[in-house]
């Protein structure tokens, strides 16, 4: 079930009040089923899937907890190889295949299996490292083993951040899923805010970005640099909306029945630095990594080369777990040789650091580590958003083709347009954008409306709390910001306008 579609406005409200409405013993039993409604609404047998790894970590935590030794650590073996089992069989079969395949072609060498016609169960990278953390901190003692099967089942299946995150870990939503929850007005306010922020980042940005970044990078070759440079900033912000929409509202429908998830973004594109914009981007995956990969692997407390070679895997992995393909290894390698550099190079900086320095450099430092940061993360994004390596490999090598008649055609634009004042910039700015977009006149406005939007309330959030300064306001004004983002959301969301787009991380 889409959280974009008219069944979720259904869904929603009619298991919230069943929550509310049922004593604390029985809600438990409420939201697991209503789970596993969530998740069969896509393809229904596949939950058998989670049930088997449910199942098996179940036995595993309880014995985890009650042995010692060699058989701990095999309990904690079997439990990660059921898990990483299911996801490289459904995840990785098909891709290993293909290269084996295509390596067997090169030394001319007749190989006979043949890919499988599977489908890749949604989300099942998330609820496949929620697992591993749950018989994880059993092991390592910082989780007491649960007893209560439907408890754990809930604890993976819990359906507002069951397909993609944020990855939560057991310290934090197992007590929670037994504590009971009382409803609190102004905490089921705060959480519908969250839901209504996060839909209009989804369907009023992200799916409108989606109409031109589709258009342009699912046939490439027929665009030159200025259109490709347009998409490719374009797919900047249709992920960043799309999966920050995702968890701002899973962070909400959750905060309404009184749990508290993890907030998995923080503004990423102010980040000033590679490192930092990985402690604002997906938190809950990249810190999964640092604490069950990086860290075992030495994390930086060993030589330099050692160093540099430990964060290179974890992003090498971190770009496998995205996608079975080598785009996405490209993606994860060139993060790690970002992070490598932004390392190496920080003395180099710290240079600039001066102690008693204007105010006036201190901005502007910041401003061009911000735009440089964002700049390098773009450019990443080129492998994550094609399609194969030969459409990146277009893409980058046209980036710079095709100004020169792009500027030769704006400034025809500009000589014949024969009106004057602002209608005359009006027509060129929109006769320009044609030239770069496949989108209508209307399409542009009405996006152009909505990022101004959307980047005024994200430069307030990062500079404070607009959520709650907004709450602090008078009755009326209050309704008239949840009106304009509520009616905003209905006339120009692509899923209330007849195109429907999954959540961009639901392939993974």
């Amino acid at each position: 079930m889409l959280f974009n579609s008219f069944a979720f406005l259904i869904f929603f409200p009619i298991v919230t009040a069943t929550y509310f409405a049922l004593p604390q013993r029985f809600r438990w039993a409420l939201l697991l089923a209503a789970s596993c409604v969530f998740y069969m609404a896509f393809i229904p047998k596949y939950i058998l899937i989670l049930l088997v790894t449910i199942s098996v970590d179940y036995f595993a935590g309880i014995g985890i907890e009650a042995t010692q030794g060699r058989l701990k650590r095999w309990l904690l073996i079997a439990s990660i190889l059921t898990n990483i089992g299911m996801l490289a069989f459904f995840k990785y079969f098909n891709f290993a295949n293909e290269n084996l395949a295509a390596l067997a072609g090169f030394i001319d060498w007749n190989y006979p299996i043949e890919d499988l016609q599977i489908i890749l169960p949604i989300g099942l990278s998330f609820h496949t490292f929620q697992s591993l953390s749950y018989t994880i901190e059993v092991y390592r003692g910082h989780q007491k083993a649960e007893r209560h099967y439907g408890y754990l089942a809930l604890y993976v299946l819990f359906y507002p951040q069951l397909v993609a995150g944020p990855i939560e870990r057991p310290q934090n939503i197992l007590h929670q899923l037994h504590d009971e929850h009382s409803f609190d007005y102004r905490r089921v306010a705060d959480g519908l805010k969250w839901m209504a922020w996060g839909m209009f980042k989804k369907v009023v940005i992200a799916d409108r970005m989606a109409l031109l970044v589709n258009a342009i990078y699912d046939d490439p070759h027929k665009y030159t640099g200025p259109a490709l440079m347009v998409a490719t900033l374009a797919f900047a912000i249709q992920i960043y909306c799309d999966f920050s929409g995702y968890s701002d509202i899973a962070f909400g429908s959750a905060q309404v029945m009184g749990i508290a998830l993890m907030k998995n973004f923080r503004h990423p594109y102010f980040a000033k630095s590679i490192a930092e914009f990985w402690r604002r981007w997906h938190i809950s995956l990249s810190t999964w990594f640092r604490d069950y990969l990086y860290i075992p692997l030495g994390g930086n407390r060993v030589s330099p080369p050692r160093w540099a070679l430990n964060l290179l895997i974890t992003f090498l992995i971190s770009g496998l777990w995205h996608g079975a393909n080598w785009t996405f290894i490209i993606w994860g390698a060139l993060h790690g040789l970002y992070m490598v550099f932004d390392r190496v190079s920080s003395g180099f900086w710290d240079r600039f650091n001066l102690a008693n320095q204007p105010t006036f450099f201190t901005n502007l430092k910041n401003m061009i580590s911000t735009l440089i940061t964002f700049l390098l993360v773009c450019f990443a994004w080129i492998f994550f958003r094609a399609n194969t390596l030969q459409d990146s490999w277009y893409v980058i090598n046209h980036l710079f083709g095709g100004w020169n008649q792009f500027l030769l055609q704006l400034s025809e634009i500009t000589w014949q347009s024969g009106s004057h004042g602002w209608l005359r910039f009006n027509e060129v700015l929109f006769q320009s954008l044609g030239l770069l977009t496949p989108l209508s006149r209307s399409e542009i406005l009405l996006t152009g409306m909505a990022l101004i939007l959307f980047v005024y309330v994200e430069w307030r959030q990062e500079h404070g709390n607009f959520m709650e300064e907004i709450s602090l306001r008078k009755p009326t004004i209050r309704l008239a910001y949840y009106a304009i983002l509520v009616l905003t959301i209905l006339a120009l969301g692509t899923s209330y306008t007849g195109v429907q787009q999954a959540f961009i991380y639901f392939q993974f």
